[in-house]
């Protein structure tokens, strides 16, 4: 049996770009809680940059946690559809981060994206 983890990510900022900050619930599938984390992440990003950051902590956490499937639900429609394939990357400042995800998912043997709507992600927010 894999290790299943379901994960909440979230990231904002302030001014877009202006200060930032990322959220991350994980649970395994009985619902414990396994990790949070709330960073700051500095004055100069936008909100697609701070969603992509929080994607990136929250795979880099999973990985640690020994995850082999992981289910990330996040209120970025834009990070989601991108991470689906469905949309393409053409911005600069998230192309290297998208890379990285990209990177990172190699070794789980499933990553999948949901969106959810603001009140769905309540943790990570």
């Amino acid at each position: 049996m894999s290790k299943r983890l379901l994960v909440w990510i979230d990231g904002a900022a302030r001014g877009n770009p202006g200060p930032s900050g990322i959220g991350v619930h994980i649970e395994d599938e009985s619902g414990d809680v396994l990790k949070e984390v709330s960073d700051y992440l500095g004055i100069d990003f936008t909100n697609n940059q701070a969603e992509y950051h929080a994607l990136l902590r929250a795979l880099k956490e999973c990985e640690t946690l020994g995850a082999e499937e992981v289910v990330v639900r996040s209120d970025s429609q834009l990070l989601v559809r991108q991470m689906n394939g469905r949309y393409k990357v053409r911005s600069s400042n998230i192309k290297d981060l998208y890379n990285e995800a990209l990177g990172i998912e190699a070794s789980f043997d499933n990553v999948s994206y949901v969106h959810v709507g603001r009140e769905d992600n309540t943790e990570a927010d």
